[in-house]
């Protein structure tokens, strides 16, 4: 890693959001999470850090920026899976991310099981299997457009064109060069986390009362 030549620099700007410098700040920032020099960084080494495995949506994260599912993430995914939160990225490749987020097995679309999964992750024990399931059918239901069983990109996009998409999911520009070497993943997590957190109050509202369950206990968002 720390033998980076330009020419792959350079091919990651032109592949990225980032400007040159950025994409340098951002090796700077890869090889400090990379504690073991191997030039990648493992699951472990992300989950090592507080910051980022008190997120119920580290996990997905990970996994979406492991674009090869080899179990780890090299510099160029690195890049890559960060894009998205850039200020200079557009609205859709920030659904795209979004998207990966419940698309598990990585086909395109959403299942009922993937989304029971990632809304489980975000409601923890504040509801019931059995109440879950109710919200993630009636979401599938609702969204599911063509009556498929499933949710598509196209289907996603309509079912969230409400939500600010492009604000809640933007790194700020001077977070790049922050003298942290954890700021940007933290960050993209939390903003990841944010734009979920208002699908998912989307879900409940669905196939809630009111948006909210009553007697075993609010949902926290």
């Amino acid at each position: 890693m720390g033998n980076t030549t330009s020419a792959v620099l350079d091919n990651l700007v032109q592949g990225s959001n980032f400007d040159r410098e950025e994409v340098d700040r951002l090796r700077k920032r890869f090889m400090k999470l990379d504690k073991d020099n191997s030039g990648t960084i493992e699951r472990d080494e992300f989950l090592s850090l507080p910051q980022i495995s008190s997120n119920p949506l580290a996990t997905r994260m990970i996994a979406i920026f492991d674009e090869d599912g080899g179990g780890d993430v090299d510099f160029q995914e690195f890049v890559t899976g960060l894009s998205a939160f850039s200020s200079k990225g557009n609205k859709e490749q920030k659904l795209q991310f979004a998207f990966k987020v419940y698309d598990i097995d990585r086909d395109g679309y959403i299942s009922n099981g993937e989304l029971f999964i990632v809304l489980k992750m975000m409601v923890g024990s504040n509801l019931k299997d059995q109440q879950l399931q109710q919200i993630v059918d009636k979401t599938i239901m609702e969204a599911d457009l063509d009556k498929d069983g499933k949710i598509s990109f196209e289907e996603f996009t309509k079912m969230v064109e409400s939500t600010d998409v492009s604000m809640s999911m933007t790194v700020v520009r001077d977070l790049v060069s922050d003298s942290s070497g954890l700021i940007l993943i933290e960050t993209s997590l939390s903003t990841v986390q944010m734009h979920i957190n208002a699908i998912s109050l989307y879900h409940v509202q669905l196939g809630g009362n009111n948006g909210l369950w009553k007697g075993d206990g609010d949902i926290l968002f």
